[in-house]
């Protein structure tokens, strides 16, 4: 042996006979941490690569689906870091308005207190101290998965830098007209008590009733249909088409509004479907976003009927109820006046609920801030049509484009206490002035500042430039912006990836935040459905994570990534991948064990055996396959080409090819112990940034090196042998046959066969040890009596089982499955041979029938093999 492999041999013993991850992980992220690899330096020479984190709510926790999108982010940058880039992951969180005020404010609901006991200033407080002590546990989560953030750039969208960015752009954005305030119906959440933005409206199909009522009297009355009686106490109209010849006598004249004192117009109006119900609608345009632009174009007075919390506020006999308790006591009395002409109940239809309590949303006329997004979503959509924005998948384009081109005007303020607080401040006699971060707010009698705070994606939107110190122009934001790449889920692609875009090519002099949008899909269990606790299908990634370690639920999650498809996960998947880990760390130590090393030169080409060569030639495709299929964010075609190379081709193939080489020991074994060292240290730097916990462990054990995190990543050596390649093709094609007939022939993988080779004039005679010890072929003998005769690739393995299985029992059995696989082939035959049955049966049926004859007949063909391979007399 040689002092390399003597040396490998003496470190073996530092690698445990078995990996368990809980005695690694830990210890090695904090290594990591303490030693700064993840750490980026704004003055460094090196290209920079630029993610950011997603920043999750300060009030959550790691699910899957953090898991899963900080496992592809943690691999881009590991990969860009190894590549020689200038490498920052920016991690952080958000405040999270509504979610966060609500946190607390059901911690002071258990003392019997509410946030106007304690006052706005007092209740900040008491928010801020929440965070401090009980927000944020998502960032030890991260670490158990082994996200390489630049944790001393952690930023939190409250702190004090991004505050001062928040109010810089929005004066910026109020002096270029572009913020205003104005009276608009907005959603309104009658549980939080706030506005609310459309994209955070959830809508769902739910039972309902719809009613219809006469309004009006005799020939001067129509009917309307509504799903919301409740609201018709602020109807100041009915609206018909101009075009409808039904109600044109009507147009202009007033009809009584039922259980009230009041009269109200019909008026024409082309927004009216005459197609749709009686051709006639109710409108409120206090309570209604339609009704509301019918009334502005007929000049109709809004009617507010409902207060903060949906409580009937007009005087009379429906005041104080609650909007459900209401819409029963109206029913119930236009029923008793004789003006009820239809009800239908369950009606399903698609009603707004809150995305943070899941209430339903109300509909509600206020006076709210507002930015004009017209020319900002303009731009965002030009970004990624004029190319300086790549979405990814591309077929990902036409949602977004859909979304930015027919935004609405975005409501920002919301009703809160937690949250950057409107920089607006209102003089005693109408007087409203923005004040920037640098200025003295107006000071005087009567002068008092906004009480609405801005809606939370206000913040996130800016998140790609304040985090790097805008609006100072920092080192940090001339290197690292724009951002490489967002990695987000396509169902936020609405409410952040929308606002970034507009914010970064507003704030950035029409630099977009980043260069490519790469999108994903969500994770779904095993059987394709939605996760969540009322389903009872949720999962806690850290369970996963402490029964089969880290890199078992990122190799997981990775191998189920396609871009912008759903990734369905099962506990038996991980399961699977934690084997992979296994399989890796064992394959590893035998590697060790048997002299493996990188120190030195790789032999020259003339040293190397056919399988030395036939490894490394295919170790230069898979590290092509690896650098294609990241470029194009194919983390499922990375993650699957490393598992079948690393487990069917190295560990199953090359090491147990070389074991008869290492036995014979001398020179081809120091040959084979430096080219398996080389696959090993390139395979595991290809694992490293999806498996950086096992793949850490093993790789600097095999090397003496300090660390993957920062070491090379593989390069293509130009190595190809396609000789090799088909040569150990054809080795492996006549282990497989003569596997698969021992199997069939129901011999033990342990037990001895005499056979003879026939190799001569092929490029199997160099591989006849390895083929024997590899089927357990022994050497043919005096007394050898070649029972069955295999032709495979050109050489022919002659085998003697005599002795070795009952010949007659097995006749039998194989007759059997003869019989029963040429009964199956008839049925198959008959059906796909019937016009009729061709003529009614679906597609998917008769495609199966097809399955069944062609397995039929394999099998077929499979067992009369296996009958003439029998010994005979």
């Amino acid at each position: 042996m040689t002092d390399n492999t003597q040396h490998q041999q003496a470190a073996t013993p530092e690698l445990p006979t078995q990996y368990v991850p809980a005695d690694v992980e830990g210890k090695l992220y904090e290594r990591w941490v303490e030693r700064g690899y993840f750490e980026a330096d704004e003055h460094s020479e090196k290209p920079p690569y630029t993610i950011v984190i997603p920043p999750p709510n300060v009030t959550g926790s790691l699910h899957l689906g953090h898991a899963f999108e900080h496992t592809l982010i943690d691999a881009l940058t590991r990969r860009k870091r190894m590549q020689g880039y200038e490498t920052l992951w920016q991690p952080g969180m958000d405040h999270a308005g509504i979610a966060t005020q609500n946190v607390v404010e059901r911690e002071l609901a258990k003392e019997g207190k509410s946030r106007h006991d304690l006052g706005r200033e007092a209740f900040i407080e008491r928010v801020w101290k929440w965070k401090n002590e009980s927000g944020g546990q998502i960032s030890g989560q991260m670490r158990r998965l082994g996200d390489g953030v630049a944790w001393s750039r952690e930023r939190f969208t409250m702190d004090e830098g991004l505050s001062r960015a928040v109010q810089t752009v929005f004066k910026k954005m109020y002096e270029d007209e572009l913020i205003y305030r104005a009276e608009r119906i907005i959603n309104w959440c009658p549980r939080c008590l706030t506005a609310i933005s459309d994209i955070e409206v959830e809508y769902t199909d739910d039972d309902g009733e719809l009613v219809s009522m006469t309004y009006g009297e005799g020939e001067e009355s129509l009917v309307v249909a509504t799903t919301r009686a409740e609201t018709m106490l602020g109807d100041t109209a009915v609206a018909v088409h101009p075009d409808d010849e039904r109600y044109r006598h009507l147009v202009g004249k007033r009809i009584k509004l039922p259980l009230t004192d009041r009269t109200i117009p019909v008026v024409a109006d082309t927004h009216v479907d005459p197609e749709f119900g009686t051709g006639a609608v109710k409108v409120t345009p206090a309570h209604d976003p339609n009704d509301f632009e019918i009334g502005r174009r007929h000049d109709l007075p809004s009617l507010t009927v409902m207060d903060e919390r949906a409580v009937i506020t007009v005087p009379g006999p429906f005041e104080g109820l609650d909007r459900l308790e209401a819409r029963s006591a109206i029913v119930a009395a236009l029923r008793a006046e004789g003006r009820i002409v239809a009800e239908k109940r369950p009606y399903v239809h698609s009603v707004g609920h809150c995305s943070r309590c899941k209430t339903t949303v109300e509909p509600r006329l206020s006076m709210q801030w507002w930015v004009k997004v017209g020319p900002l979503a303009q731009a965002a959509g030009d970004a990624v049509r004029d190319g300086q924005v790549k979405i990814h998948p591309q077929e990902m384009e036409k949602r977004y484009f859909d979304w930015v081109d027919d935004l609405r005007d975005w409501c920002i303020s919301r009703q809160l206490w937690w949250g950057h607080r409107i920089p607006i401040w209102y003089g005693p006699d109408g007087e409203i002035v923005c004040v920037g971060p640098d200025e003295e707010p107006p000071g005087g009698e009567g002068w008092h500042q906004e009480t609405d705070v801005l809606d939370t994606w206000f913040s996130s939107g800016l998140w790609p430039f304040s985090t790097l110190g805008w609006p100072e122009q920092t080192d940090s934001l001339a290197k690292f912006y724009p951002n490489s790449v967002l990695v987000t889920g396509y169902d936020i692609l609405f409410f952040w990836v929308a606002r970034m875009m507009m914010f970064g090519l507003y704030a950035m002099d029409g630099t977009p935040p980043f260069h490519t949008i790469a999108l994903h899909g969500m994770v779904r269990d095993q059987f394709g459905k939605k996760m969540s606790k009322s389903f009872g299908n949720a999962v806690n990634p850290l369970d996963w994570m402490d029964a089969y370690g880290s890199d078992a639920l990122r190799f997981t999650l990775a191998r189920g990534a396609n871009p912008g498809v759903d990734v369905p996960i099962g506990e038996d998947w991980v399961q699977g991948s934690r084997n992979f880990a296994n399989k890796i760390w064992n394959a590893t130590r035998f590697a060790l064990m048997n002299g493996a090393t990188v120190e030195g030169e790789l032999p020259a080409a003339e040293e190397l055996s056919a399988t030395d060569r036939w490894i490394l030639s295919r170790l230069n495709t898979v590290v092509a396959e690896v650098d294609a299929y990241y470029e194009d964010y194919q983390f499922a075609k990375v993650s699957d080409a490393l598992f079948h190379f690393a487990w069917d081709e190295v560990f199953d193939w090359y090491v147990e090819l070389s074991k008869t080489t290492f036995m014979g020991g001398g020179r081809p074994a120091e040959v084979s112990a430096r080219v398996l060292g080389e696959v090993l240290d390139t395979t595991l730097r290809l694992l490293h940034p999806v498996m950086p916990f096992v793949t850490e462990t093993l790789w600097t054990t095999l090397t003496g090196q300090e660390s993957l995190v920062i070491a090379d990543w593989p390069a293509m050596r130009g190595f190809r042998d396609k000789a090799a390649e088909t040569e150990i093709e054809q080795v492996q094609q006549v282990i497989t046959e003569v596997r698969r007939f021992r199997s069939d022939q129901g011999l033990q993988p342990g037990q001895k066969v005499p056979a003879r080779l026939t190799l001569e004039g092929t490029a199997f005679a160099p591989h006849e040890a390895a083929i024997r010890q590899l089927l357990r072929l022994t050497p043919e003998g005096d007394a050898f009596q070649a029972t069955a005769s295999l032709p495979v690739s050109g050489a022919t393995v002659a085998l003697d089982l005599s002795g070795t299985i009952d010949v007659e029992a097995e006749r039998k059995r194989l007759t059997k499955d003869l019989q029963n696989a040429e009964k199956e082939k008839a049925a198959a035959e008959a059906k796909l041979g019937n016009e009729a049955f061709l003529a009614k049966a679906p597609d998917k049926v008769v495609d199966k029938i097809r399955g069944r004859l062609t397995k039929a007949e394999a099998d077929i063909e499979r067992i009369t093999a296996q009958l003439a391979g029998l010994p005979t007399g």
